[in-house]
């Protein structure tokens, strides 16, 4: 308490740092500061640099995983554009040999229809041929029966005999020859 007294203020005026009026506040309050300057950075700012510190870590880690993964995304993307122009050229060629098979096989069905067609036309020939020597057989026959029967009527007698129909049949076939 002896103390107090020695910094009270006295009569002689001058500047007492405990009268707040005179700016005694002020140096009180720097004071006060100053010793607990130490004790406020370990306490408060040392966690808060710690704290500012983790958090630049983990933004660089992050900055670092995100170039990784633009990184492995652009090796990504590559990959992809590689394997869409194989696929692509895959295509092409699969379309490609997919022409080549349509068109011999449209090759293929015409010489096939051609080659039937032909062949219709042969046995048409060939019917028309067969229906042209029956015509002729039937005609020839005919030929011979009025032969036959015209002999008769210039002879005056039935020539139905086989060796009469023979002998006309001769005639006609004889006379077919001549006109070849």
């Amino acid at each position: 308490m002896q103390y107090l007294l020695l910094l009270a203020p006295g009569e002689g005026g001058g500047f007492n740092p405990l009268d707040l009026h005179q700016g005694g506040n002020m140096l009180w309050t720097w004071v006060i500061f100053l010793l607990s300057l130490p004790f406020a950075w370990k306490m408060v700012m040392g966690p808060i640099t710690r704290a500012l510190e983790e958090r630049d870590e983990r933004a660089n880690e992050s900055i670092h995983a995100a170039e990784k993964a633009s990184k492995e995304a652009q090796e990504a993307r590559a990959e992809v554009e590689i394997k869409l122009g194989e696929a692509q050229a895959s295509a092409a060629e699969m379309l490609s040999e997919a022409r080549e098979r349509a068109e011999g096989r449209e090759r293929e069905i015409i010489d096939t229809a051609r080659k039937e067609a032909e062949a219709m036309i042969e046995r048409a020939r060939a019917d028309i041929e067969a229906e042209r020597e029956k015509a002729l057989v039937a005609i020839r026959d005919e030929v011979v029966d009025l032969a036959v029967g015209a002999a008769g009527q210039v002879l005056g007698r039935k020539a139905d005999s086989d060796d009469d129909r023979r002998l006309a049949a001769d005639v006609v076939s004889a006379t077919k020859g001549a006109d070849a």
